[in-house]
């Protein structure tokens, strides 16, 4: 009773809080000009108002204060964004973005400036903060509290720098092994990508409001991104809609629900319509049929870029007027003030409704008075103590030793136990940025080996684990291409083992596009020259995507996926390889065999290797594969009823052993196949997952509820709805078989 009172308490304190955010909204917003109001939905990027020496920012970041009176005194701008480059120290954010607020409260109505910065794997844009596993690292733990607790300590952290808006999670669905940005996202599965997405928006911005710890999460990119044709970044995507309900939708549905209150929109057209054009997409689904109470703010020039690239505007201001009519709140311009001139004519001409222009301000300022900016638009630098911590960096080699995945592991090959010499090798065995990835320190991630150079590279981490003197290393190949195999194969033919590190060097977005999704050529002929030695060896990968390996993979009695695991993720590799971790990940994606071949694991029937030998699914490693040093056996797959109706539920139990020799970790995940459906259905679908540790010689019972809802589908009327009928459910290589009714 005292909880539910509680409970109701915090409610009626919420919707009371409520009433006062919209009776001071509307107050602002009967008081400001056109002028005003304008500025509020522009987003300028601080490489305008910055010091700049030949058109390069001076290091530290200094604002120059002429260029900032002008974008907040004159164009009234209410948003800014971006790093200008490279990271800061978290003193010289902290002196930014106390100079920009101070600017705005002495303006005529006092609204702080909103400031955004992308923090894809922690406060990355700060020197010295926590960078985490990226994205589709976390999504291997298949564990949402690891998201939880990723979201936040970077909420912590970017808050320290006094910056109360995060353009994260992604939400993008990694279904398209091509595009580059497949490391941002949480892999290829909906449920997967739902949860931990909703996670992380907890984590970010906590249980209700906002406060001095947490920041506002920002949904990218609403919706269908992550699926262009080509595979190539910002290209058009083909995608019925049906197709955008079933898959691309439920995780930013799930998302809105959780109470994230920003949206960046995709950058690129489906359909043959621009996204940041389509009224549909962002005012009817979004904002009507989701409920959406906060503001869609475009992608970078993606507004402009409506009648410079996509070309169905004309100039910048039919650009404008179909962006902002069709749902667009706030445009990242930006670096100029033409959407503000122009979007105050479009209003005066009677093209854009006075109407929408509130509907965007008052979403805007919403945000901001949740964020808590009106009451501390910077914040007290003595508030944030466990910056960049002991606590927060144990946190990061906690997430990335319970993500690297390992994938083949011959006659127990690892761990690597009484070996005197072991030979390191590859492109990415000394490198940072082979671990972080982009969105370190700068857009690229292309100087991690500088900025992160007090952190352990897979080098140098092996010397710790093993001792320097057992360890032996040649490059073998770069990332560039250039090679030297007779050092590394003189230095193998020493070595008890071979630890060959490959994979890719940090990128994002349109300089990640590439033809080819097998390894460089230089990285596969450096396998198979050391291969010559007849060692021992083991391929350790760090990658954003999965590339394609079958070529050399017989040749290694054992397989690592570490993706993209952050700064300790040298430390997590190289405890793998000794033992001192126990792997739990399991792949978050499909990992292809042939660069031709490209399925996920919800295949339909018709794409099934019994219907087509020569072409159907058949990948290297199946979504959610993953091995461990100890084994795990399930059995008693039992359901509470084999018979579902429409209200009510059903309970799947199923028996987890450690039979294996130590403890260990495993993700126990249910998956549900639809026998018959008015839709083709697919193979199996996941819908619901557990991350669970168990001892040696111990048996845990896991449970798991499911309704009708759960096994629903999109049909061709654009409905979500479960037919009757048989259903499989499969879990560890167990199957039962229920029927749902109405």
């Amino acid at each position: 009773m005292k909880r539910l009172f509680t409970l109701l308490m915090c409610l009626s304190c919420y919707c009371s809080l409520n009433a006062q955010n919209e009776q001071r909204i509307q107050n602002l917003i009967s008081r400001m000009t056109l002028e005003e109001k304008a500025g509020q939905m522009t987003q300028i990027s601080i490489e305008l108002l910055l010091k700049a020496k030949d058109g390069v920012p001076i290091e530290p970041h200094q604002l120059d204060s002429e260029k900032l009176k002008e974008c907040i005194g004159k164009y009234k701008v209410g948003s800014i964004l971006n790093v200008g480059g490279n990271a800061q120290t978290r003193e010289n954010w902290q002196s930014l973005i106390t100079q920009i607020q101070n600017i705005a409260l002495k303006q005529r109505l006092k609204i702080p400036v909103l400031y955004g910065i992308d923090g894809i794997h922690g406060n990355n844009y700060t020197s010295a903060a926590v960078l985490f596993p990226q994205p589709i690292t976390q999504a291997a733990s298949f564990n949402p509290d690891i998201a939880k607790r990723i979201g936040q300590i970077s909420a912590y952290e970017t808050r320290a720098s006094f910056i109360p808006w995060t353009f994260s999670p992604v939400l993008d669905l990694g279904r398209q092994p091509l595009w580059p940005r497949i490391w941002e996202t949480f892999g290829e599965d909906p449920h997967l990508v739902s949860e931990m997405g909703k996670a992380t928006v907890l984590g970010f911005q906590g249980e209700g409001q906002a406060d001095k710890y947490h920041v506002m999460a920002c949904l990218k990119h609403y919706m269908g991104y992550s699926m262009p044709l080509s595979g190539h970044d910002r290209t058009p995507a083909w995608i019925p809609e049906r197709e955008l309900r079933e898959y691309f939708l439920p995780q930013f549905a799930e998302a809105v629900k959780t109470g994230a209150m920003t949206v960046m929109v995709n950058s690129g057209e489906i359909n043959g319509v621009p996204v940041h054009a389509n009224k549909h997409i962002l005012t009817d689904i979004l904002k009507g049929e989701l409920g959406f109470q906060g503001f869609a703010v475009s992608d970078w020039q993606d507004i402009e870029y409506l009648w410079q690239r996509h070309k169905v505007a004309r100039d910048n201001k039919e650009a404008i007027a179909l962006a902002i009519n069709a749902g667009i709140d706030m445009s990242m311009v930006p670096l100029n003030y033409t959407f503000t001139t122009d979007l105050i004519q479009l209003v005066k001409e009677g093209k854009i409704p006075m109407s929408r222009i509130d509907d965007a301000v008052s979403r805007i300022l919403k945000v901001k008075m949740l964020a808590g900016l009106f009451e501390e638009p910077t914040g007290k630098a003595s508030d944030y103590p466990q910056f960049s911590g002991e606590a927060h960096h144990r946190a990061n080699y906690e997430t990335a030793a319970e993500c690297i995945t390992l994938l083949k592991n011959l006659n127990s090959t690892l761990p690597l136990k009484n070996l005197k010499r072991i030979l390191v090798t590859g492109p990415a065995a000394s490198s940072m940025r082979a671990l972080n990835g982009g969105w370190s320190r700068n857009w690229q991630g292309t100087n991690s080996d500088t900025t992160e150079s007090s952190k352990n590279t897979i080098l140098e981490a092996m010397r710790d684990t093993f001792g320097a003197s057992n360890i032996d290393y040649a490059p073998g190949a770069d990332f560039n291409g250039n090679t030297n195999f007779p050092e590394a194969l003189n230095k193998a033919a020493n070595a008890d083992a071979i630890v060959v590190c490959l994979g890719e060097n940090s990128y994002t977005e349109t300089p990640g596009n590439f033809d080819d999704l097998t390894l460089p050529a230089a990285q596969l002929d450096l396998a198979r020259t050391l291969a010559k030695a007849r060692k021992p060896m083991i391929l350790v990968l760090t990658e954003g995507r999965p590339r394609v390996v079958s070529s050399i993979e017989p040749l290694f009695s054992a397989v690592i996926q570490a993706y993209l695991p952050g700064n300790e993720g040298g430390n997590a590799i190289a405890d793998v390889i000794a033992g001192k971790i126990n792997p739990s990940g399991k792949l978050p994606y499909t990992y292809p065999r042939y660069g031709n071949s490209l399925h996920n694991y919800y295949y339909k029937y018709t794409e099934s290797k019994d219907l087509d030998p020569t072409a159907g699914y058949n990948p290297q490693w199946e979504f959610g594969f993953g091995l461990s040093y100890t084994t795990f056996s399930y059995s008693n797959l039992r359901l509470n009823t084999d018979k579902l109706s429409e209200k009510g539920t059903i309970t799947v139990s199923v028996d987890v052993s450690n039979t294996g020799k130590i403890a260990g970790k495993e993700s126990v995940l249910l998956f549900v196949s639809d026998l018959v459906a008015s839709v083709t259905p697919e193979a199996k679908r996941l819908r619901a997952f557990k991350k669970i540790e168990i001892q040696s010689g111990q048996t845990q019972t896991v449970k798991f509820t499911l309704s009708g809802s759960d096994l629903s589908f999109i049909n061709t009327s654009l409905q979500r709805i479960t037919e009757p009928g048989d259903f499989i459910i499969s879990i560890g290589g167990l199957k039962q078989t229920f029927t749902y009714h109405l």
